[in-house]
């Protein structure tokens, strides 16, 4: 689904304390930007505790109003399957799903305060709204790039080779150079070949 640059778009990001959800947002911010297009972002609820849930936000296309609503998302980013199924209600009907399909149990799960839902479960919550859906293993092939917190990068790129974003891979991989530290580079471009094999699967 390719789309133009002029085109607005809501994507909304979602995952657990630690992974690097807010780092994710920055990354694909950064590529829209190096794309030439506009982009806001934003943090849903404030980052949260270590191992407590994370939700932000980014507004591409010259958005006014910095804010994110229930049922206006374009794009859903789960990093974590849990908290995927919890961000459904920010999707629009008919939006695009790439989720982490590899469990990381946020706080309320390890505390025994909500069961933990099968994968089937959040795959169909997520087949009632989305028009499209993917889940990739993103630690397991975060390990095979070399770092776990790296799984974001392939979940990012699989969703830039799949044309979920009015930007090109490319742009993501600049934003990599460009934003990350040199240390974590090699393993996040690593990252971004196998997400882009994923999409392409």
């Amino acid at each position: 689904m390719q789309q133009s640059k002029q085109q607005r778009q809501r994507i909304y990001f979602t995952g657990v304390g630690g992974q690097g959800t807010l780092t994710a947002t920055d990354l694909l911010a950064q590529a829209a930007i190096i794309a030439g297009i506009d982009a806001v972002a934003g943090e849903v609820h404030g980052m949260a505790q270590r191992g407590g849930v994370v939700e932000s936000f980014l507004l591409l296309g010259g958005w006014r109003s910095p804010r994110l609503d229930h049922g206006e998302a374009d794009v859903l980013l789960g990093f974590e399957p849990l908290e995927t199924l919890r961000g459904l209600p920010y999707l629009r009907s008919g939006g695009i799903v790439f989720s982490s399909s590899d469990p990381l149990p946020p706080l309320a799960v390890s505390l025994g305060q909500v069961p933990y839902p099968t994968t089937q479960a959040v795959e169909d919550a997520a087949k009632k709204v989305a028009g499209q859906i993917r889940f990739i293993p993103c630690r397991t092939l975060g390990l095979e790039a070399g770092a776990l917190p790296s799984g974001n990068t392939v979940l990012l790129a699989a969703a830039c080779a799949a044309h979920a974003f009015p930007f090109e891979v490319d742009a993501l991989e600049a934003a990599i150079k460009t934003r990350l530290p040199q240390k974590l580079q090699a393993s996040n471009l690593k990252a971004l070949e196998l997400g882009k094999a994923f999409a392409a699967s």
